[in-house]
């Protein structure tokens, strides 16, 4: 397991109370050894005015999962906290609005300074409909 901070559901989801994971209704719904998953409605808090899911928003869905990856396996735990310093993301295929999209972060690279985090975001049907990646700085305080 890579984690350094035991991770439960009911712990990552409550981290996201009152921001903008609450808002657009990111839910983490699972925790691997060397994964997360979490899942998110295509909803109005999400679309753009084609009623398609907003492509900034699958960004935000990819930037919550590395970043939370990122700060439940940092070495120095407490201490050390991760920013987001790059982020991109290749649309693939259309989500309509009423669906829901999941999304799985797996590490590139968890280093003592740098994190590399990759991000596959599916449709219900088990389609991949974005491929993302994040990098991370691990910041000491």
């Amino acid at each position: 397991m890579i984690w350094k901070t035991l991770p439960t559901l009911e712990g990552l989801n409550a981290s996201g109370q009152n921001t903008a994971v609450d808002h657009l209704g990111i839910v983490f719904t699972e925790i691997g050894d060397d994964y997360l998953i979490a899942e998110m409605p295509v909803d109005h808090r999400s679309v753009q005015p084609m009623r398609m899911l907003h492509g900034g928003v699958s960004c935000v869905l990819i930037e919550t999962l590395g970043s939370v990856a990122g700060m439940i396996s940092v070495t120095n735990v407490g201490s050390d906290y991760v920013v987001g310093t790059e982020i991109n993301a290749s649309h693939l295929r259309g989500v309509p609005e009423g669906g829901k999209v999941i999304g799985k972060v797996m590490p590139v690279r968890i280093g003592r300074r740098v994190q590399v985090w990759s991000v596959e975001i599916s449709n219900e049907a088990g389609k991949l409909i974005c491929a993302g990646r994040i990098t991370c700085q691990v910041i000491s305080n």
